[in-house]
């Protein structure tokens, strides 16, 4: 039984291709090697160039661990933390719940 692969939309695909370019940028910037990084993130070198090709398969924690080592962990967090189209949506289904009127009897 092989190992399940994530498949991606090219778009979503060229957009975890680019995070993967940030990241090796990142890392020649600090004047980090690969082996350097991979040491410091407690990982392979595999891993690390896995990630910075923007492999779908490298997992989140993977992604963090090493945005972490570079110092940007906290870029994570703002990932949806502006959803303008998310509170449109919740304000216009957001209505009074009225009860009907009790019967006279």
């Amino acid at each position: 039984m092989g190992r399940a692969t994530t498949v991606l939309l090219p778009k979503n695909q060229r957009i975890l291709e680019h995070l993967g370019e940030n990241i090796r940028l990142a890392r020649l910037r600090r004047k980090l090697s690969s082996e350097q990084l991979a040491q410091r993130a407690q990982m392979s070198r595999y891993s690390i160039w896995q990630i910075e090709k923007g492999t779908p398969g490298v997992s989140m924690g993977a992604y963090l661990q090493v945005l972490f080592v570079l110092g940007f962990e906290h870029e994570l967090e703002s990932v949806a933390a502006n959803d303008d189209l998310g509170r449109k949506l919740q304000d216009i289904g957001l209505s009074e719940k009225r009860r009907a009127p009790k019967l006279k009897t």
